[in-house]
């Protein structure tokens, strides 16, 4: 899973110029029969779909840059797009491209809402943080089958405060270098301001917010406490994660299809401009911080 961060390939200035209107595109995805939301040569993306769907309502080539670029089999209910469109081609109310955009995408992918987006907006680098929900159930006979397909079978003994424990002690400002596959250039450094859990009868579900994720955070992150919640792993090994600086072969990713990104927050209409410097910043850790 990767979200919102400087290792994008998606556009990272405004490019607006006469005659162009900046959209804002709020988005729902199964993510089951999705490669990922980037766009790729020969695969069916979330991106693609839109992308194509959208260009042809609106008789133009466009190119979308997103809040979240979620993996393989990751859902969302809350993503965020903006996309740039010549004035000439939109309706006075770009709303009503809604409705028509229902009846040409595919049923596993939706755009909730599309409004003009204020000035400075930018769906990736005004962003201030992100909200992924991840579920499983225990349940013995696996998941029901309406919730099959956003919900992980997990059919062991889980101790839910060993899994709260472990997750606190991985909330704050730390190199998560350990639960990402790096990239090149890219930091791994991340402010993990919410990792909790909840538990309804045999269904677990995680609540995990941070300012971004590097790829495959989230789902080691779930994977790690897991190992915790089973009784495999304690809260010393943890601790011990966030000294590394490498991608740790220990720990076992959480499956794709139990996550969603929910919400993407953004600041006010006023301050979009400071937020787009802000994120931009190369992600450091203070002198001696976490461990260092």
């Amino acid at each position: 899973m990767v979200s919102a961060h400087a290792e994008s390939n998606e556009p990272v200035t405004p490019t607006r110029g006469d005659g162009l209107v900046r959209l804002r595109l709020d988005i729902a995805y199964d993510g089951t029969e999705f490669s990922g939301w980037a766009r790729q040569n020969g695969l069916r993306t979330v991106c693609g779909e839109i992308e194509e769907k959208l260009g042809a309502v609106l008789r133009t080539p466009l190119q979308l840059t997103v809040a979240g670029r979620t993996d393989a089999g990751v859902h969302a209910t809350g993503q965020v797009a903006h996309v740039d469109v010549p004035a000439a081609m939109l309706p006075d109310d770009p709303s009503r491209l809604v409705r028509r955009l229902a009846r040409f995408l595919p049923k596993d992918v939706r755009i909730t809402r599309i409004s003009r987006a204020p000035e400075d907006f930018d769906a990736r680098f005004s962003a201030m943080r992100r909200h992924y929900e991840y579920r499983l159930t225990t349940a013995v006979y696996g998941a029901d089958p309406l919730r099959a397909r956003d919900i992980v079978s997990y059919p062991k003994v889980l101790d839910l405060g060993a899994i709260r424990s472990a997750s606190a002690e991985l909330v704050g400002l730390h190199d998560f270098a350990a639960f990402c596959k790096r990239r090149e250039g890219a930091t791994t450094v991340r402010d993990l301001q919410r990792f909790d859990w909840e538990r309804d009868g045999d269904v677990y579900t995680a609540f995990v917010s941070a300012d971004a994720f590097c790829w495959s955070m989230v789902r080691s992150l779930v994977g790690a406490v897991l190992a915790v919640g089973e009784g495999r792993r304690d809260l010393e090994w943890v601790d011990e994660l966030l000294r590394e600086r490498s991608r740790s072969s220990s720990i076992l990713v959480a499956p794709a299809h139990g996550l969603s990104l929910v919400r993407v927050d953004y600041p006010d209409d006023a301050d979009l401009a400071a937020r787009n410097e802000i994120t931009r910043d190369v992600r450091t850790l203070p002198e001696g911080c976490c461990g260092d």
